[in-house]
């Protein structure tokens, strides 16, 4: 037998001793690698993999109006979330499911047999009713659970809809100042995430971790919900009056562009987009549709030949014939046989084409452009809503002598409604060219300051004070003695124009007897606190002019909407020219204190009604002063004894 030396032994020993150090070394470098380098990749994996997460939705930042009234909130409505591993068992939990969700048993047992950590079913099992809650939380079955969650509500219904918008299923923006302001409004969800183990069970011996959701920032908008309470009032009474195809009213603060109200019509409830076309709620027909101004556009004529000094209103006269010859093309007064010798200032009150044509051949091509440019037509006003448009105008260099005069007088060219009012603010306000915006400020919804406000964003000057104080008097004189009278509102001085357009139709022809009437306005004429348009799409069964149309409407839009803004009355302004058949109101007396027997002494057009017995008036409705239509009831209150 072959002896191993003792050396050779011992050799060997140290090899494996020392293959044995260097394995172990290995072994701890490794070890250390893992805990100390990929412990917290592996650690998150680990942790990715015994976590269930059940997200919960962040609240949706309110939409509130100038004074802090909600337009837009959110209500509870949880939704349904299962884990199908802690399903025990599927086809009876699936039964139960699809009847109170109103979903089929297949499809609610499909997804309860998913091998996923979680599911929900939708749509039916998002934002569910109070009934359909109160029903599962009954079940209290394993395995399913209610996850908290809101739906969008919209306290006023289908007011202001197409300003305000709406939310998918997803809570998510989808139209309006929804959309416009998505990443403000929304907020960040947040989760409560537990520990199962390989089968989906859950451990109960590990804590719940729960991130709470940051709820969206609150957003204070410019709307005045009085205001556009009237507006919406109005334009309802209108459709009904009218039957119009479409009808569209704005009003605005000229002294910083903020809006005060807009609405359109058709609308439809932002809760129920679903039920109307797509073409109703696609539409925000004030900053969207575009078409000829008619006669509201002169106030960009007359502003300016008044900056450029082409003209005096009450030195300088035209005479209109009925009509006046350009190009070979023969453009007619609205007036059959036309005005007569007028000063320019009755030839705005009388809204002359002829006369409108004359003032932008006095000023030329270039520099009437020139202001049209300058007043933000042919661009987007920059409005913080989606779908505006841009409007068409002849360019410069294309424009001949007809061009010229038709848009002079607001045909041939195409504006938006919007463009049309921020244009005629910057004529009023002392010339200064706004962009129009809704968002004022971001609210933090738990501390209830302000994160963020909004400035007014001025874009240019475009005339001067001196040429704004001009119009704004013409446009006053146009209420009080021309053609906008309809619009006139006792105490109170309201300037304005009226707009009759013509249609095109597919073929690029005007259409007959289809037109678009307007008429835009403001007030108080010395000191404007809001300017509101009106415009009504082929009215039907009246004479499609804007004075008898559109007129009135704007001019009980701002005499309500100057006493629910608490602007007082006055008695400066124009007297108004009454013409036949109109009759001037009658100013009520004052009784108070007088007998039954003195009431003969009032000479009155006016209808007296008594409540009460006795001898003395003590009390009367209206008041004194106040102004009422030839034939108005006034009630007074009788008692024996003498009041004063």
């Amino acid at each position: 037998m072959k002896r191993v030396s003792t050396v050779t032994v011992k050799k060997r020993i140290v090899t494996v001793f020392l293959l044995g150090l260097l394995l172990l070394a290995i072994i701890i470098i490794r070890l250390g690698y893992v805990q100390f380098v990929m412990g917290e990749r592996l650690t998150g994996q680990a942790h990715d993999l015994w976590t269930r997460d059940i997200s919960f939705q962040a609240e949706r930042g309110y939409i509130l109006d100038a004074e802090g009234d909600i337009l837009a909130e959110n209500v509870t409505a949880p939704s349904v979330i299962a884990i199908p591993r802690q399903v025990e068992e599927p086809e009876d939990a699936a039964g139960k499911l699809a009847k109170i969700l109103g979903m089929p048993e297949e499809k609610v047992l499909e997804n309860l047999t998913k091998n996923e950590s979680s599911v929900s079913f939708r749509p039916e099992g998002i934002k569910i009713s109070e009934e359909q809650e109160t029903a599962i939380r009954e079940l209290n079955m394993k395995g399913i659970y209610l996850a908290k969650d809101s739906k969008r509500h919209y306290p006023y219904g289908d007011d202001l809809s197409h300003v305000l918008g709406f939310t998918g299923i997803d809570n998510q923006g989808l139209m309006g100042l929804e959309l416009s302001y998505e990443d403000k409004l929304a907020g960040e969800p947040g989760s409560l995430s537990f520990y199962s183990d390989a089968k989906g069970r859950r451990l109960d011996n590990l804590a719940d971790v729960y991130k709470p959701p940051t709820d969206g920032l609150n957003l204070k908008t410019t709307i005045n919900s009085k205001v556009q309470a009237i507006m919406e009032r109005e334009l309802d009474a209108a459709v009904l009056k009218y039957n119009p195809d479409g009808a569209l009213a704005i009003a605005l603060n000229p002294k910083t562009g903020g809006v005060l109200g807009m609405t359109t019509r058709p609308n439809f409830h932002p809760e129920n987009y679903q039920d109307v076309d797509a073409s109703i709620f696609g539409r925000n027909l004030p900053i969207w549709s575009t078409y000829e101004p008619g006669s509201t556009f002169k106030i960009i004529t007359l502003a300016a030949a008044l900056e450029e000094k082409v003209v005096d209103l009450e030195e300088d006269t035209y005479h209109d014939t009925g009509h006046i010859t350009v190009g070979g093309a023969k453009i007619r007064c609205w007036k059959s046989g036309g005005h007569g010798h007028q000063s320019y200032l009755e030839v705005v009150q009388n809204s002359c084409n002829p006369g409108f044509v004359n003032l932008g051949q006095l000023l030329g091509t270039e520099k009437l452009f020139s202001y049209i440019d300058a007043f933000g037509f042919g661009k987007k006003t920059g409005i913080d809503l989606q779908g505006e448009g841009n409007g068409i105008l002849f360019n410069p260099e294309n424009v001949g002598p007809v061009e010229l005069a038709t848009t002079s007088f607001g045909q041939g060219v195409s504006v938006t409604p919007i463009q049309q009012v921020m244009a005629v603010a910057a004529a009023i306000n002392g010339g200064y060219l706004y962009e129009p915006y809704i968002a004022e400020e971001w609210i933090d919804p738990v501390t209830g300051e302000t994160v963020e406000k909004v400035e007014p964003n001025m874009k240019q000057r475009v005339i001067s004070s001196g040429t704004s104080d001009e119009v704004r008097s013409a446009l006053e004189s146009v209420v009080a003695q021309g053609t906008g009278r309809p619009a006139y509102v006792d105490g109170y001085r309201v300037g304005g124009k009226t707009g009759t357009a013509q249609k095109v139709g597919p073929n690029g022809g005007y259409l007959e007897n289809n037109y678009i009437v307007s008429f835009i306005g403001f007030a108080p004429a010395d000191d404007p606190e809001i300017v509101v348009y009106v415009a009504v799409d082929n009215p039907k069964n009246t004479i499609q002019f804007g004075g008898v149309v559109a007129a009135p409407i704007v001019g009980t839009i701002i005499g309500d909407s100057l006493r629910a803004m608490e602007v007082k009355p006055r008695d400066d302004g124009l007297e108004k020219d009454y013409l036949w058949p109109e009759q001037p109101k009658v100013e009520v007396p004052d009784m108070i204190g007088q007998t039954k027997q003195e009431l003969a002494e009032y000479l009155l057009d006016l209808t007296i009604e008594t409540n009460g017995e006795g001898e003395y008036i003590a009390d009367q409705s209206p008041k004194p002063g106040t102004k009422l239509e030839p034939g108005s009831t006034v009630r007074i209150y009788l008692s024996d004894e003498k009041h004063r």
